[in-house]
């Protein structure tokens, strides 16, 4: 199966920082440089400045022609239905179809809080919405459920259903997968981990004798051939990684094992540890200062990216 290396936009900084601006023309030199996808984090309350994924992938979309548009992940279920369906069929048809369309059932209460929706329930929500989306692409009558007397509603320009990738860790999540992904989303595990997860997710699939569907994974990275500023840009992405997950999450060592910071070869080490655990599509999150002179550096970790290797059917189950 074919590695697709992707990079998640910098639709977040800190105040003051200017890289959120420049997002459409990163998303062209991504596509230059022949990276495969372009990637948004989807967020309504966050402790730093941070874009709205439609509006900042559409900007992306507008002046690409190739790169694949990726949401990792949008909070479907927080979103109105009919204006969600609307927006992603929207830009599906304006960027030729090159939507892919991840989806998490969102774990920060307070962006639940601030759009006005429970908090409780959002899975079974999320799956109703999931359930209704392909009837909607193709432009046929559907019933909204998750609307007030469940109004009935017909897209048009109907568009290709855009693939769905399932993001989340819980047992529910990965049977979400099955039910309406092509892939599964992983994010903040380690090859290990991530390899036990995508075990889990083939026996699932085995048992429920369906295919088994693709893996990935969001790699947090800085890219630099100077040590002393790999330093520095690995230390500020431990305390970014951290404050994602709140003060009950990642500790400052766990944080720091899933920080890749430094040249290339450092970075194509750990994706191959991924490949080996089953992945083979990357949400490479890059941090730092010099957005594009990182992207060239993704871009030449592909050339050392030696996959399959001759014993491909390893596996890193540990």
């Amino acid at each position: 199966m074919p590695v697709n290396l992707g990079v998640c936009l910098p639709t977040f900084g800190e105040r003051g920082d200017e890289g959120m601006g420049e997002i459409p023309s990163l998303a062209r030199h991504a596509e230059q440089v022949g990276l495969d996808m372009v990637w948004a984090g989807d967020r309504l309350c966050a402790r730093t400045p941070f874009l709205e994924s439609v509006v900042a992938l559409s900007a992306a979309a507008a002046v690409t022609e190739r790169v694949r548009i990726g949401f990792g992940v949008m909070q479907l279920a927080l979103r109105q239905q009919a204006w969600a369906a609307k927006q992603l069929s929207s830009l599906q048809y304006l960027s030729g179809n090159r939507v892919v369309l991840g989806v998490g059932a969102g774990v920060h209460p307070e962006d639940w809080q601030v759009g006005g929706v429970p908090f409780a329930g959002r899975g079974r929500r999320t799956e109703e919405v999931l359930r209704a989306l392909p009837d909607l692409f193709a432009g046929r009558p559907t019933a909204l459920l998750t609307v007030p007397g469940e109004p009935v509603m017909t897209l048009e320009p109907a568009v290709p259903a855009p693939p769905v990738w399932v993001g989340g860790m819980s047992d529910r999540a990965l049977r979400r997968v099955l039910d309406h992904g092509v892939g599964w989303l992983a994010s903040l595990l380690e090859p290990a981990q991530l390899g036990e997860k995508a075990a889990e997710l083939a026996a699932l699939a085995a048992e429920a004798g369906t295919r088994t569907p693709e893996v990935g994974t969001t790699v947090f990275a800085a890219l630099s051939t100077d040590p002393e500023e790999s330093r520095r840009h690995h230390r500020r992405l431990v305390r970014f990684l951290r404050s994602l997950t709140g003060e009950q999450g990642l500790s400052e060592q766990q944080a720091s094992r899933l920080v890749v910071s430094g040249p290339p070869e450092k970075l194509a080490e750990r994706l191959d540890q991924y490949l080996r655990a089953g992945a083979t599509t990357f949400v490479v999150n890059l941090s730092g200062d010099g957005l594009r002179r990182q992207y060239d550096l993704l871009a030449r970790t592909r050339e050392l990216l030696a996959w399959p290797p001759s014993h491909s059917n390893e596996r890193c189950h540990a």
